[in-house]
């Protein structure tokens, strides 16, 4: 039914089809359909936690950590929500998210549109116990850039018994200021931040801009070892492509597999575990980001293109001899 349903969706304008998904299946997700286990079809564990399988849901799809239960019953690994600020926020204008079908991208300028981390912490409150679920954190939009180190703290601090593991979102396009914090400096000062509420010693990985230069991912892989990162998502989405039509942004989907590849290689001999993001379509996208040194993959994109159906399509190669 997927074809038909996707005919519907797109349409609608891009957000509202987001928003009607969503509300479809919180609703179906409150008369229990959503219960099945993902399948361990080839287990590894990183950072001491044990995944099913490498596949797991990309930040900014379910920032508030609403359906839990459905990315659980479709089969993915872990759950990366978020970007998730200290306070509330409502985000950039609309309209703020654009589908470009031909190369199944997607360009947004969202802007950290969540309901804060208390509301968040509420949700994983709540959160089925055997999903792994990572934590992707900024600052408010609001909050002057040397001050960004006392956001990411907070967020931690409100969230940290309640998330596997943690991602620090310094890279998205869509706030002001926001991708100047991937320097030395910054990263030093956001750690030492967040060090002292981290007593459980969750993995805090960074979140990375795939159009960062060679010399630049050098510096910030060095910086990220040296303040106690443990690995990176590699990487955010891109604004070295353009869609002038569509005004600014930044692009996911289809067009992002060579800058993944890239980032992932430049980050390969810092010889921390890296999540491939961008892209991942296919089994083959899943096989190329691993062989290349990613340890797991998240999917964003290829979820609205391709369905519900999209797991079983990329845990294929793992379940053939």
């Amino acid at each position: 039914m997927w074809p038909l349903l996707r005919k519907l969706l797109f349409g609608l304008e891009a957000e509202r089809a987001h928003h009607l998904v969503f509300w479809l299946a919180k609703g179906l997700d409150k008369i229990g359909l959503w219960r099945d286990a993902p399948p361990s079809v080839a287990p590894l564990t990183v950072w001491n936690i044990r995944f099913a399988h490498p596949v797991g849901l990309a930040a900014g799809l379910d920032k508030n950590g609403e359906l839990l239960n459905l990315w659980r019953h479709l089969g993915f690994a872990f759950v990366e929500v978020g970007t998730v600020t200290p306070r509330p926020q409502p985000g950039n204008p609309p309209p703020r998210l654009f589908r470009i079908p031909a190369e199944e991208a997607l360009l947004n300028r969202m802007g950290f549109n969540n309901k804060g981390a208390y509301h968040l912490a509420a949700r994983l409150e709540k959160r089925p116990p055997d999903l792994i679920v990572g934590i992707n954190i900024g600052k408010n939009k609001d909050t002057p850039l040397h001050e960004a180190a006392k956001d990411y703290a907070e967020a931690f601090r409100v969230l940290r018994d309640l998330g596997d593991f943690f991602v620090l979102n310094i890279s998205s396009p869509n706030t002001p200021g926001l991708q100047t914090l991937q320097t030395r400096e910054h990263i030093y000062r956001i750690l030492e931040a967040v060090s002292p509420w981290n007593r459980a010693n969750r993995p805090i990985l960074l979140k990375l801009s795939p159009d960062l230069s060679e010399e630049e991912i050098q510096r910030v892989g060095e910086a990220a070892q040296m303040a106690g990162v443990v690995g990176f998502v590699a990487g955010n989405t891109t604004t070295s492509i353009r869609y002038p039509d569509l005004g600014e942004g930044g692009v996911s989907g289809r067009p992002l597999q060579p800058l993944r590849q890239r980032l992932i290689r430049a980050l390969n001999p810092f010889g921390l575990p890296i999540i491939g993001v961008g892209g991942i379509f296919s089994s083959e996208d899943v096989r190329e980001a691993l062989q290349t040194g990613a340890t797991l993959v998240e999917v964003y994109t290829a979820l609205v293109y391709r369905g519900p159906s999209l797991l079983q399509s990329l845990l294929y190669s793992f379940r053939t001899p």
